[in-house]
């Protein structure tokens, strides 16, 4: 018994070129862009603090972006939302860049404490106890 015999295809045609004037080359769409409107992204960090201004999103977001601005009900840095949602940095830079133009979170750096406690608070609180 022979094995079967594969039967070759024949060349494909080449497609009809394009008339004068017609089919111009033209430079393929992006997808997505990767800044803001004027070409800049949000100076942003791993710390920076990211809270939603609306409770629901709108139904224009992508998934990622429902799922940001669910997360950021309550402030959360921006470390935090990327290791929820499993994006990188980069990606987390570009959403929030995004959400960010469109008015839809709000960015603050946390709140750092001082170094040192206020001296008077610590005297309040030992006559305080001192009472006791």
């Amino acid at each position: 018994m022979t094995p079967p015999q594969r039967q070759r295809r024949e060349p494909a045609a080449e497609p009809p070129k394009p008339e004068e004037g017609e089919g111009k080359v033209r430079n393929p769409e992006r997808m997505y862009v990767v800044a803001g409107p004027d070409g800049e992204r949000a100076e942003l960090d791993l710390v920076t603090l990211i809270v939603a201004r609306a409770a629901d999103p709108p139904p224009s977001a992508s998934p990622e972006q429902a799922a940001l601005l669910r997360l950021c009900a309550a402030p959360l840095s921006v470390a935090e939302l990327s290791a929820y949602l499993s994006l990188p940095f980069s990606a987390m830079g570009v959403l929030l860049t995004e959400l960010l133009t469109a008015d839809l979170v709000t960015a603050r750096s946390p709140i750092v404490r001082q170094a040192l406690p206020d001296r008077s608070l610590l005297e309040a609180v030992m006559n305080g106890l001192q009472r006791l």
